[in-house]
């Protein structure tokens, strides 16, 4: 039933989208353009880019929602993979010469198998793995388990999943023994010993280390060894790993280090645990761990890691990059404080790069090339899914299913920056709905929709009020995250534009508050009946 209130604020959304007030020009400035601009680069579309163009850099170095970083070095060539949770086509491989300006090369994993965890990216014998860890969703063939893909040339193609049988371990990272022998450890920290293809494993997993211990005043989510990664250094076996829980307080995740003479143990704690860590809740970067550590190109140590951007949960845990060194007694401290700060690039790096490097992508999308995967993924999507998707001379045609955003699977992509705006020309079959949403996840996002009578608001993962629509099957949408505070922009001609009936503060829409790892990203849904069609979809950063 339709309250008396909710019947007022319906009328109201009507007469505020039709009522006075003149257009807003489509190049008029956002009210909030004239902050100040940070320190950061500028790359594609205004968004921010790592590289200041004068020998260093200022992190993070893969910003949004770049989780778990697994880095390869591969002789001068450095690739990486992220978590990926619900998006699928998911694991994209990004490519770098110089550790700091990175691009996305390919999606790996295109089959749905569970919400997609701390992954592994490892290179044995001339052959690419990748070990991916999931938790069993909706979707019918997702599982909780680790699995394997492969490949012989980083590009694909990948083979499909198998199924490691590892039910009770997330976080695989990939050793080689002293024998030659192939092991995975794991979140515990316990290992698994690999057969001689990578392909399946040999026995039972089996506790090999107790790691160190923070003292218990300490402001942690929980204790929770996990990422392990082992690297072998000047005789010894170092043993990376996080402890103190990813997320909840800023000052929990860290890292910690232990080495050995074998890949047997025993294990013994770095004299200066932790390696990383918040310990001020003002410090730009909060949550820092999940470390590795890769040489770079002139043979200095870096390491990259994960952290919350200070204000920033909605945006996920982003990429970062610190100088390691090797101490005189053999182990490697981990510099580059709270990360504030702009860094030396790794050495040599100018010879591979330079201020005009690229670095990421641009996220407008005039449809004419395919970047399904790279760029844009379903949420969640049953085996089918890709079905619904169709490019055709600039086009994007997407059949409409479920009836709104909380059954469906929109499209969605990572987003970098704190301060943006999307835009897109949509237009609707009879009995479809379509629009633009900021999206976590099927019960939390907010935004807007329409079908040829109506508009339809979202907010908290619910639908609210539905004024009607002046405008009928064809419309221009834009939605600005200014910052958490969204509002909403609609045009009959891409020209003259009208603020939209109700605005959004999303500053809450994060992993502490609804759980997932996930992060807040644009997306594209239709629902319904038939088909809805994009065109000239743009994005554009604002610092």
């Amino acid at each position: 039933m339709v309250s008396r209130r909710d019947a007022m604020r319906t009328a109201g959304f009507g007469t505020l989208l039709l009522g006075a007030g003149a257009p807003s020009s489509a190049a008029a400035a956002p009210p909030c353009a004239k902050t100040a601009v940070p320190p950061w680069g500028t790359g594609f579309e205004g968004q921010r880019k790592p590289d200041l163009g004068n020998g260093t850099f200022l992190n993070p170095i893969v910003a949004g929602d770049r989780p778990d970083p697994s880095i390869l070095k591969d002789g001068d060539d450095y690739y990486m993979t992220f978590s990926t949770f619900d998006a699928y086509p998911g694991l994209v491989i990004w490519h770098s010469k110089d550790l700091v300006n990175w691009r996305p090369v390919t999606a790996t994993l295109h089959r749905n198998i569970g919400s997609v965890w701390a992954p592994e990216l490892c290179r044995h014998k001339g052959r690419y793995y990748l070990y991916i860890p999931t938790k069993k969703t909706a979707v019918p063939g997702s599982k909780t388990t680790s699995w394997v893909i492969w490949a012989d040339r980083i590009e694909g193609p990948w083979s499909e999943p198998i199924d490691l049988d590892l039910p009770r371990h997330i976080d695989p990272g990939h050793a080689v023994g002293e024998d030659g022998s192939r092991w995975l450890f794991l979140s515990g920290v316990d290992r698994v010993r690999l057969a001689d293809d990578g392909l399946s494993t040999v026995g039972k997993p089996e506790k090999v280390y107790e790691p160190w211990r923070y003292p218990d005043d300490w402001e942690v989510e929980a204790f929770s060894p996990e990422g392990p990664k082992v690297l072998r250094h000047d005789g010894y076996y170092y043993l990376i790993l996080a402890v103190g829980g990813t997320s909840g307080p800023p000052t929990g995740h860290m890292v910690i280090a232990a080495r050995s003479k074998s890949i047997n143990g025993p294990w013994v704690h770095h004299p200066r645990n932790p390696l990383v860590r918040t310990v001020d809740v003002a410090e730009k970067w909060w949550s820092r761990g999940h470390a590795t550590l890769v040489q770079g190109p002139a043979g200095d140590w870096w390491s990259v890691y994960h952290g919350y951007e200070n204000g920033f949960w909605t945006l996920g845990r982003q990429c970062l990059l610190a100088p390691v060194t090797w101490s005189a007694d053999g182990w490697p401290d981990f510099g580059g404080g709270d990360l504030s700060q702009p860094i030396r690039k790794p050495a040599a790096a100018a010879v591979t790069a330079s201020a005009n490097a690229v670095h990421g992508m641009a996220l407008s999308d005039d449809f004419s090339t395919d970047k399904y995967g790279v760029q844009w993924n379903f949420f969640n999507p049953a085996p089918d899914e890709a079905r619904r998707l169709a490019r055709r001379d600039g086009v994007l045609h997407l059949k409409a299913a479920g009836k709104q955003p909380s059954d469906s699977s929109p499209l969605v992509f990572v987003v970098p920056d704190q301060d943006y705006e999307v835009e897109c020309e949509i237009e609707v079959d009879p009995g479809t709905r379509a629009g633009l949403l900021v999206f976590y996840d099927h019960k939390l996002y907010c935004g807007i929709g329409f079908d040829d009578r109506n508009l339809v608001l979202h907010r908290y993962g619910t639908e609210h009020g539905q004024p009607a629509n002046p405008y009928g099957k064809r419309m221009f949408l834009r939605l600005r995250n200014r910052r958490h505070v969204v509002s909403i922009h609609l045009s009959g001609d891409g020209k003259n534009w009208v603020r939209g009936p109700r605005g959004y503060e999303v500053s809450g829409y994060h992993h502490n508050v609804r759980g997932g790892f996930m992060s807040l990203k644009p997306a594209l849904y239709a629902t319904g009946d038939g088909e809805a069609r994009f065109r000239n979809f743009r994005y554009r950063a604002f610092g």
